[in-house]
């Protein structure tokens, strides 16, 4: 009976010195971990090629990272390129029915161009407009993002 009164006086003791550990522990705070906002979540962007021009939807948003994913509905390759406000960020050649993803943030508001660049074409694809306003909300409070 001594024995088994000791073990569980030891578990409870070890317990309770963990829990006032865990508890001293939390409650310090770092200048390295402050509570700081998370950027935005990033916008996902849709792009399009066609013989006529270069479509970006939706073409106006607030600053952040973006993801624009592009679809080359011609039949050559291009190479797509987001150029403006010191950013110049290219992804392809892209080929015919085929799609690329560009990503960057863009901190910069302003005009940004999406152009869509071939050594084969014959004639200039008239660009897309990306334009870019103020700033998005934090993701701090959006759960299960990565």
């Amino acid at each position: 009976m001594g024995r088994t009164t000791d073990t569980r006086t030891t578990r409870k003791a070890a317990l309770l010195t963990s829990a006032l550990a865990l508890l001293a522990f939390s409650g310090c705070q770092s200048e390295d971990f402050r509570n700081e906002e998370r950027p935005p979540e990033p916008v996902a962007l849709t792009g399009v090629i066609t013989d006529n021009r270069v479509t970006i939807s939706p073409n106006n948003i607030g600053t952040g990272p973006v993801i624009i994913r592009v679809s080359n509905q011609t039949d050559r390759s291009h190479t797509v390129s987001l150029v403006g406000q010191g950013v110049d960020e290219r992804v392809g050649p892209i080929n015919p029915l085929d799609t690329a993803e560009l990503q960057k943030t863009l901190i910069e508001e302003g005009v940004y161009t999406v152009r869509a660049g071939s050594l084969q074409a014959q004639k200039t694809i008239p660009s897309g407009k990306l334009i870019v306003g103020g700033g998005r909300q934090s993701s701090r409070d959006d759960v299960q993002l990565p």
